[in-house]
């Protein structure tokens, strides 16, 4: 079943939202705590258009009366220069030639008004609380953000300690010819393919997952996960198709709990979305799984230049507040992984 927009908003209101977003003119790369205060500022003084603020609540009633956790925006103001990165360094490239952040405001501003911290990594990105889901030459084939290749069903950083509770994913460079989908699976749904007993298991730290091939190359220490369990809380999974595995110490029960999890992926029902220019996606990173499927490519190089703007989001400031003792230099969100 294809995701169907919670808004869509009308040229006049992009037109009026991208306005406001053209205030900010300060670097999220080189200077995020002053972009964020102001954003905070827009907010504060009233400069968000209100249609917006109240998509924004909506989306918390959604969440908190009717347990709908996925919410898809369509028509949002994005930047008009959009450079094409080079793809032996993207991000660096990014860094120089990328002049304006209204891609970047958006989802700070998004993030404020849904009252989802963003979450960053130390060694992740230079500590960007922005990511490109866009194509690095070195990693084509392999399980990263960083490829141009499918994506199986998984969490982001499932070998982390600290993980998003949420992902919002913002279309920057959408081609509709090639069929190129973002699924998900919520985790209620995979929990009714798998016997209680199985669910025992894998609430067992049987389990460890391998750091992806870019997280490994970004810090030397991350190789592979401590034993974890796949299954905690309600339906929060931490899990990675053919990644996540058992421990050399688990017992033959955790073998049998891993294939069960694999036949009810298959069988559990799924959402998915093209997305396109403009499209905002946010959906739960921990309380479901989501993938990338590519169907049909009709013009490789357009598929290889496809750019997602990316933020790793807590569910709330409580969630924020956990990871206090983790955070570098006492910057919030901004997870430290060297000492």
């Amino acid at each position: 079943m294809n995701i169907q927009p919670f808004y869509i908003f009308t040229d006049k209101e992009q037109k009026e939202f991208l306005k406001c977003l053209e205030n900010i003119n300060i670097n999220p790369y080189k200077d995020y705590l002053n972009f964020r205060f102001f954003c905070s500022q827009l907010i504060s003084e009233n400069q968000v258009p209100k249609f917006s603020i109240d998509v924004c609540k909506k989306i918390l009633n959604e969440r908190k009366n009717n347990k709908i956790y996925v919410h898809l925006l369509r028509n949002c103001p994005i930047d008009k220069d959009r450079p094409i990165f080079d793809q032996d360094d993207p991000v660096n490239d990014k860094y120089k030639n990328k002049k304006t952040f209204i891609g970047e405001a958006l989802l700070e501003v998004f993030s404020q008004l849904t009252e989802m911290p963003l979450l960053a990594y130390q060694t992740r990105n230079n500590g960007d609380f922005f990511h490109d889901v866009f194509a690095y030459n070195q990693y084509t084939g392999t399980q990263t953000q960083k490829t141009d290749s499918d994506l199986y069903y998984h969490n982001d950083r499932t070998a982390h300690i600290i993980r998003a509770d949420y992902l919002v994913l913002l279309g920057m460079r959408c081609f509709e010819r090639n069929l190129i989908y973002t699924g998900y699976i919520d985790g209620l749904e995979i929990l009714k393919y798998l016997s209680q007993d199985t669910q025992n298991i894998l609430c067992k730290k049987y389990f460890i997952t391998p750091f992806d091939y870019y997280s490994c190359d970004s810090n030397l220490n991350q190789l592979i996960s401590n034993k974890h369990s796949i299954l905690e809380n309600e339906h929060t999974f931490r899990y990675y198709e053919t990644h996540t595995t058992v421990a050399e110490d688990a017992p033959i029960e955790a073998k049998d709990a891993l294939i069960a999890i694999k036949e009810a992926i298959i069988k559990a029902h799924k959402q998915r979305v093209q997305l396109k220019n403009g499209d905002l996606l946010c959906m739960p990173n921990q309380d479901g799984l989501h993938n990338r499927e590519i169907i049909e490519v009709n013009n490789p190089q357009e598929a290889k230049i496809r750019w997602l703007l990316k933020t790793y989001n807590f569910r709330d400031t409580r969630s924020l507040n956990r990871f206090a003792n983790y955070y570098y230099e006492n910057i919030p969100g901004l997870v430290r992984e060297l000492d």
